[in-house]
């Protein structure tokens, strides 16, 4: 393995580990948001590492904070696990969509983003329940979405200012 892959190995990998550390304190932290809304602080890592790397990346740094996250907290194959996978897999390919084809500004994206996080975990929620009625909790969670997508947003914009893409590439 030549020098460059090492690096971006060792990067993503400390980026996995600051997005899992991130979900792993939110889940702790609580916040006066409907029930289920989150700040979505490890969303900051998936907007760097998308604009840093790439969609493949992003995709590969999501599913391992997922997985890593859920095995810390007890989760793992609890509806809970299932749900997060829901939000993050719907976020993420929202994320590819809009850093290949639309190329919205990073605010923007982290909104939709957090968006379609919060779909995919209520349809999953009422795929588990069978009850298509929690649908309606979505209204909330949309309204949620724009504050939560704006900081995550502004935060990674922050982050991508203080990081310089060719030491990490």
């Amino acid at each position: 393995m030549n020098h460059k892959k090492t690096r971006k190995m060792i990067y993503l990998a400390l980026l996995s580990a600051i997005a899992i550390v991130l979900h792993t304190v939110e889940a702790m932290i609580p916040v006066p948001l409907p029930v289920g809304a989150k700040l979505g602080l490890a969303n900051i890592i998936s907007l760097v590492v998308v604009h840093l790397y790439g969609v493949k990346e992003m995709f590969i740094v999501n599913i391992f904070r997922v997985f890593v996250s859920s095995l810390l907290t007890g989760i793992f194959m609890q509806n809970p696990f299932f749900i997060s996978c829901g939000g993050v897999f719907l976020s993420s390919l929202a994320l590819a969509i809009i850093y290949k084809f639309i190329q919205l500004p990073m605010v923007s994206t982290s909104i939709v983003s957090a968006i379609f996080h919060n779909i995919g975990q209520v349809a999953v929620v009422s795929f588990i329940f069978s009850f298509a009625g929690i649908m309606i909790y979505v209204i909330p969670l949309l309204i949620t979405s724009i504050p939560t997508g704006i900081l995550t947003g502004l935060v990674a914009i922050e982050i991508l200012k203080r990081v310089k893409k060719e030491q990490i590439q």
